[in-house]
């Protein structure tokens, strides 16, 4: 086998013309083979292999820096630089991540996650190269979704003030270009890369700048023409407006042309963008005929593409999905808004019924924000579904469009807490703590699915701004016969006793209740509370809870700083209540990939630590 002969960075290099083709077809058999059992990102990474393998072709490692964006496209890059073995335990707790990890690997330039980011940190790299009088190159692979974010765009921006080389590759899955257009895009990028070209038309603009008084018009008036011309005929003169020399399309599955044009934009001075052309799930016909399905996709049969393990129950996104769509046929008003994510936020339904009032903004979060604002502002009761970790990029527009002027935006806070296996730029640990500080937000979780319903059905009834939280995974279906209505700020008494008052938020209620069983099975007594809204804060309950009980215990799958937790603790010392608070949470830390049950564990958000550390609590406080 051809991958074996690569078992560290550059060994690429040494491979024969003819085995390059074999180790491209190697490669997607390993990465479908493993997928297959692991689980992970396929279509996206099935897309990239020639264009990988050229750039490492072109590129030394660890001196220059590779920086992809999003991240999720990295595997051929791990496996290229020695990381085959960690292939078994892909995205497994103490195993590889799925994404570009600095701590994993000296070949991995920058951690990524999160969309649109690339540019921004290649031209930070650059600029420290520079300052630092260093040599390697820098190269930052974006692709079109990721280009539809604002901040490529402000990066690009900033790109064209570079003064010397930094290469763009826009991994371009999605459009399509005449061959005519292509064949006249590729002449002409050959020519502008050209060592003879670029320094006759730099001498040629000096040699006219001198002409006294005229010369600088002369210049001008050339360029207008030249530019009017390539208006009809290059396809990337939006990059070359910005000052950005642009190559391409390239087909992005061609290694011996990807090659050619990568060695000819390293020759150049300034910032060059090289349009790629690629096939998402190339090689794997499943992928290739549903990349969205196989974008992260969970352990499959190969000769189906059939995932092994299918979930029959509805989890808390299927819930949101029916209802969502049940209200819209009942009020015209309501509108769905995502950022690029309608299959994964289930608003694809919605779509479906309303396509007139279902919006996919693309990768832009802020856009989605300050939309639905001016959407709620026109009259209409906008819903933004957006995972937990992707709202962070919107925290400005939730507090200067939204909360400040209290318009009726529902945010539909999916994935929140602990999702598991793509790792710490994934989880949704810190929406509560960043939404509580905002004035006007109202925050609620649900402790099961029929409380979800209820929770959609009521923010969107909601006449100021309102988030619902709820996390990935099957819907819990305990406690059903716990349904009392709705009311603005209060929580639910599941169970009242004395002594111990267990506090849940949202999905934590099985765990709450599996802690409450095994300290009634002790002998202690015990009161379960669910507390619904996170903001605001039910006080009253607090203070009457205190007549007869000695601990409040809050679980929360968020981080504790900010969290609920803090906030209990803050109104018992404001009220002045005789009570002992111990929250359980995250703690003040990021949370690797991995088994979300495993996760838990790590964390201390497992039965067995909490109620020991309940009773040593306990025992404390009654001999105060």
């Amino acid at each position: 086998m051809v991958l074996e002969k690569i078992q560290k960075a550059n060994d690429i290099k040494n491979l024969e013309p003819e085995e390059l083709e074999v180790l491209a077809k190697e490669i997607r058999s390993f990465l479908i083979e493993k997928i297959s059992c692991t689980g992970g990102h396929l279509a996206s990474n099935l897309g990239v292999v020639e264009l990988t393998m050229a750039l490492h072709l072109a590129l030394d490692f660890p001196e220059d820096k590779l920086i992809w964006d999003v991240g999720h496209q990295a595997y051929t890059h791990k496996l290229l630089t020695g990381r085959k073995a960690g292939f078994d335990d892909l995205r497994k707790y103490g195993g590889m991540s799925g994404f570009p990890k600095r701590k994993e690997s000296d070949c991995d330039a920058f951690d990524t996650g999160h969309s649109s980011t690339s540019i921004s940190a290649g031209l930070g790299y650059v600029a420290a190269r520079d300052i630092q009088k260093q040599k390697y190159h820098v190269v930052s692979v974006i692709g079109d979704g990721s280009l539809t974010g604002g901040m490529a765009y402000e990066a690009l921006n900033n790109a064209a003030h570079v003064k010397s080389n930094f290469i763009i590759v826009l991994n371009d899955n999605n459009m399509s270009i005449s061959p005519n257009v292509g064949g006249v895009s590729n002449y002409l990028s050959g020519l502008r890369t050209a060592t003879a070209y670029t320094e006759l038309k730099r001498g040629v603009e000096d040699t006219l700048k001198k002409i006294p008084v005229k010369g600088e018009k002369l210049v001008s008036q050339i360029k207008k023409t030249k530019s009017g011309l390539k208006q009809f005929l290059v396809p990337g003169m939006f990059f070359e407006d910005m000052g950005i020399t642009y190559l391409g399309p390239v087909d992005g599955h061609d290694i011996r042309k990807l090659y050619k044009v990568f060695s000819e934009a390293k020759r150049l001075n300034h910032a060059v963008l090289v349009h790629v052309l690629t096939k998402k799930g190339k090689g794997y016909l499943p992928a290739e005929e549903n990349p969205s399905r196989f974008h992260g996709t969970p352990p499959f049969v190969i000769e189906t593409g059939e995932a092994k393990q299918k979930s029959e129950k509805d989890s808390y996104t299927d819930v949101f999905s029916k209802v969502i769509t049940d209200v819209g046929k009942k009020d015209e008003k309501v509108v769905t808004i995502t950022a690029a994510m309608a299959d994964g936020t289930g608003l694809n339904r919605f779509a479906k019924h309303f396509p007139d009032r279902f919006f996919d903004v693309g990768i832009a979060e802020e856009h989605a924000l300050t939309f639905a604002a001016g959407l709620a502002a026109g009259g209409m009761k906008p819903v933004v579904a957006l995972y937990s970790s992707f709202l962070q990029r919107a925290y400005d527009q939730a507090i200067h469009d939204v909360c400040l002027q209290n318009l009726p935006v529902v945010l539909a806070v999916d994935r929140a807490g602990l999702v598991g296996s793509d790792g710490e730029t994934h989880q949704g640990l810190f929406d509560l703590s960043f939404l509580t500080t905002i004035p006007n937000m109202t925050i609620m979780s649900p402790k099961n699915r029929w409380e979800m319903a209820d929770m959609v059905r009521y923010a969107i009834d909601f006449q100021y701004p309102i988030a619902l939280r709820y996390p990935r995974g099957a819907a819990y279906e305990g406690f059903k016969e716990f349904r009392a209505p709705i009311e603005y700020g209060k929580s639910e008494m599941l169970y009242q006793e004395s002594e111990i008052a267990i506090i849940f938020v949202g999905h934590m209620a099985k765990l709450a209740k599996d802690v409450r069983e095994e300290l009634k099975n002790r002998g202690y007594s015990c009161t379960l509370v669910n507390a619904r809204f996170v903001k605001p804060l039910d006080k009253e309950m607090l203070v009457q809870l205190a007549a007869n009980h000695r601990i409040y215990v809050t679980i929360e799958e968020n981080v504790l700083s900010g969290g609920f937790g803090q906030q209990v603790l803050d109104c018992v010392e404001r009220e002045r209540l005789d009570v002992y608070v111990h929250s359980f949470g995250i703690p003040d830390d990021y949370v690797e990939h991995g088994n979300v049950d495993v996760l838990r564990k790590e964390v201390g958000l497992e039965k067995t630590n909490i109620v020991e550390k309940i009773i040593t609590d306990y025992n404390i406080a009654r001999n105060e």
